[in-house]
């Protein structure tokens, strides 16, 4: 495991932060592999690039988030690599105009193609229960 991977996947971590508190789904889908998997908290599992920019639009038309990840750890092995973070802020439903705090912790797979670091599989859920 080299520092250089760490922090690569480090950054993509970060611009995938960004791309959600920007709503940029477009971004966050350039985040993942083309064959990626999303399995988000409560709605349906979205695969390859063509699902995953339909889930995230459909998130993003529904919530604005503003949180902040904390990153606990990244192990590489060969071309897959995992992290688990935490996220915590707020999320602001568009409809009816709420905002509540927001916790998740998350677990990435990624795979390593072309020398690029890519998402291959991402799934939260809250920190406590309900």
């Amino acid at each position: 495991m080299s520092s250089s991977d760490v922090a690569k996947i480090r950054e993509v971590l970060d611009r995938y932060a960004t791309s959600l508190n920007d709503s940029d789904a477009e971004v966050a889908v350039a985040q993942y592999a083309a064959d990626g998997v999303f399995y988000p908290y409560n709605l349906p599992t979205a695969t390859g690039t063509g699902e995953l920019l339909a889930a995230y639009r459909q998130i993003f038309n529904t919530i604005k988030l503003n949180v902040a990840f904390t990153v606990h750890e990244v192990v590489v092995n060969g071309d897959l690599a995992f992290a688990t973070t935490d996220s915590k802020g707020q999320v602001s439903v568009l409809e009816p105009g709420i905002t509540v705090d927001e916790a998740n912790r998350e677990v990435f797979v990624f795979t390593r193609g072309g020398g690029e670091w890519k998402i291959a599989r991402y799934m939260f859920n809250k920190s406590e229960a309900a």
